[in-house]
């Protein structure tokens, strides 16, 4: 578990969210500029790295690390989210898996692997993203000065 903010962490401490967690206690508080419980998610723009760069931008971790990262849009008027970097590429893959809180749907889970390369002729790699995003029930904050980002955040 080693890392820059471990120090400040008990020893013993893991960090194993549930889906839950992550919606109403992290993801939900960042988008709202509102302190998360602990501080040990950095923002890191996930897209200008390689996934086998990544660890180093983590807190901590050791096979597993979490990211609050901005979504940047494929095209200008779209709302396709671009997930490519300089050797390759994230694909979404299987169904997108929704997370509630009680019986209120709060969020979605969407499971992501890393291909080399552009597609169609990427090779699928064994790097897996998951990425969260909240439910779409709350009104989109506004683009601001022609910027591409799509207003939320990720994990």
């Amino acid at each position: 578990m080693d890392g820059k903010g471990s120090s400040q962490l008990p020893p013993g401490f893991r960090f194993h969210p549930t889906d839950e967690e992550l919606i109403m206690y992290y993801l939900k508080n960042q988008a709202t500029s509102k302190p998360c419980p602990v501080s040990i998610i950095p923002e890191v723009d996930i897209y200008k790295f390689e996934p086998w760069e990544l660890p180093e931008k983590a807190e901590f971790g050791e096979n597993e690390w979490y990211f609050f990262s901005p979504r940047d849009r494929k095209y200008p008027n779209g709302a396709r989210p671009n997930r490519a970097t300089v050797s390759g590429y994230w694909k979404a893959t299987g169904t997108d898996k929704a997370i509630y809180s009680g019986a209120k749907y709060v969020g979605v889970k969407k499971a992501l692997v890393f291909y080399k390369g552009r597609p169609p002729k990427g090779i699928k790699t064994d790097w897996i993203m998951h990425e969260y995003r909240l439910s779409d029930s709350r009104p989109r904050p506004k683009k601001h000065n022609g910027s591409m980002r799509v207003g939320s955040y990720h994990f």
